[in-house]
């Protein structure tokens, strides 16, 4: 039996939209300031920033979000978007360097303080930041939570944050593209992300097989194969770049290997 799903209005789309906006000018004005008292900001960076930003926007307004209160593939398609490609992105465009340098030594230092403090350490942590992640997944998914979000716009709003912010999170716990105060090891990350990803996966499977409440067997088949093959392609990216980091991090400097 299907649920009549409520079309959510402009007004939430435009209040999901303007703080993506608002970190694009942010973004600019940062280059800008960064650029006239130090080297030039990789432009790599800001295209980065910018597919990023396109990418989640697209997700939470515009045609792509109409369509996925009535079709639930267009809703997966909006959930890789918002809650993978674009943090992934975002994260490369490396927003906390720019930040840096942008401001001014006192304001740095402060930032640092915030970003050195027990709060910001749990949060960053690889596990707290899967747990989040995948675990916000499987509560939206085998939950009342997907139906009633086409019903309430306030939740509607604020799932589609968590979604975005906990794929920004998890990413920025795993690939250390900004400066990290709370650095764990390699290992240990690969660990949680083997574990995050099979989560991921399967959720994708057992959405294949158990449709959240209201939508089609056809649908979610489609969905859960689009999750499932999807996610894998930017999990790929991921992989690769913990490995490389891994690699950079672990091989000899020449000054030691002429030492051995």
């Amino acid at each position: 039996m299907h649920h009549s799903h409520h079309v959510i209005g402009i007004g939430p789309q435009l209040l999901l939209a303007l703080p993506f906006i608002a970190a694009l000018v942010l973004y600019g004005i940062a280059v800008s300031i960064s650029n006239r008292s130090r080297r030039k900001w990789p432009v790599y960076r800001s295209v980065f920033w910018f597919i990023g930003i396109f990418c989640a926007v697209s997700a939470v307004s515009g045609p792509l979000a109409n369509r996925a209160h009535m079709d639930f593939t267009a809703h997966m398609l909006g959930h890789l978007l918002l809650g993978m490609l674009a943090p992934l992105l975002m994260v490369l465009a490396a927003p906390m360097t720019l930040l840096m340098r942008s401001l001014k030594v006192n304001q740095a230092r402060r930032l640092t303080h915030v970003l050195k403090s027990l709060p910001i350490r749990i949060l960053s942590d690889p596990l707290t930041a899967s747990l989040l992640n995948v675990g916000g997944l499987w509560l939206l998914y085998t939950t009342d939570l997907y139906p009633a979000m086409h019903q309430n716009s306030i939740l509607h709003i604020v799932i589609h944050f968590h979604v975005f912010l906990a794929g920004y999170l998890f990413t920025v716990s795993m690939i250390y593209i900004d400066p990290a105060p709370h650095r764990t090891s390699f290992a240990y990350r690969v660990i949680v992300l083997v574990l995050a990803f099979s989560g991921h996966g399967i959720l994708s499977k057992f959405i294949y097989a158990h449709p959240p409440n209201g939508v089609s067997l056809e649908q979610a088949e489609a969905s859960g194969m689009l999750m499932y093959y999807g996610g894998d392609v930017i999990d790929i990216v991921i992989i690769f770049i913990l490995c490389l980091q891994w690699y950079r991090d672990a091989r000899p400097r020449v000054g030691e290997l002429s030492v051995n």
